[in-house]
């Protein structure tokens, strides 16, 4: 995969990329990075000659039919681990699982603390439980990465993507090992969190928001909703008015 869509990718859009050198060359490390576009789990390992496995929902991987088999297959391909999101607790604690068995195994683990892409571009307030837990239950170092400009390659509604560089800029490692065994400690945890997403939007440039980025997409959800109410409304009354 490294060769093939890995290759491709490089060719195609060149990404450039500063700190490599922050990733090390063997053993464990959280890449725990800012989540702008679909493509960011593809850019950042095609970028290091190291392996990185992110979390992907299981419908990726259990799709029936022909269709399904090589969607599964890509993402195995590509590094990415199923993950049941049924439940949202449940969800968490088997992201949590997965990144502590890849981390074990010495490889590097890639998270993305808000728990989804961002909705305009904004870097949002990080998730206290995966990133924190699995760092403190492994002692592994955090790497903060930053994407830049990949929301910009192929927007929502864009089918062909546009040909641009976008940018991976690695930051140095962060180590928690002073809060080990305090995994359970929410306090500690958000303390974890949020020193990782300021070193996130040092890197990135971005504006930060107190809040959570699916709070933020309810909001733009039911914003769009309502304006959907009111337009049908207005028709409405422009139709009663003119009795067509």
């Amino acid at each position: 995969m490294k060769v093939t869509v890995g290759g491709a990718l490089k060719l195609a859009f060149r990404p450039w990329v500063e700190g490599l050198e922050h990733i090390p060359a063997e053993g464990p490390a959280i890449l725990a990075s800012n989540h702008l576009s679909f493509s960011d789990s593809f850019f950042l390992p095609a970028v290091l000659d190291r392996k990185v496995t992110f979390i992907a929902k299981a419908e990726y991987f259990n799709t029936p039919g022909v269709k399904g088999r090589l969607t599964a297959a890509f993402f195995k391909g590509v590094g990415q681990l199923p993950v049941d999101r049924s439940g949202v607790r449940g969800a968490g604690e088997a992201a949590i699982r997965s990144g502590i068995e890849v981390l074990e195994r010495g490889e590097l683990f890639g998270i993305y603390p808000e728990g989804t892409r961002s909705p305009d571009g904004r870097l949002y307030r990080g998730k206290p439980g995966g990133l924190a837990r699995v760092a403190l239950a492994t002692g592994a170092p955090v790497i903060p990465v930053a994407m830049i400009d990949t929301e910009k390659i192929q927007p929502p509604g864009q089918v062909m993507p546009k040909l641009m560089r976008p940018g991976i800029r690695i930051g140095s490692p962060l180590d928690f090992t002073r809060y080990q065994g305090m995994e359970h400690d929410r306090f500690v945890l958000r303390a974890v969190t949020d020193e990782v997403m300021y070193e996130i939007m040092k890197l990135s440039g971005q504006e930060y928001v107190d809040m959570y980025a699916t709070a933020m997409k309810r909001q733009l959800a039911e914003a769009a909703k309502a304006e959907k109410e009111a337009g049908k409304a207005a028709a409405r009354a422009d139709r009663s008015r003119t009795g067509t």
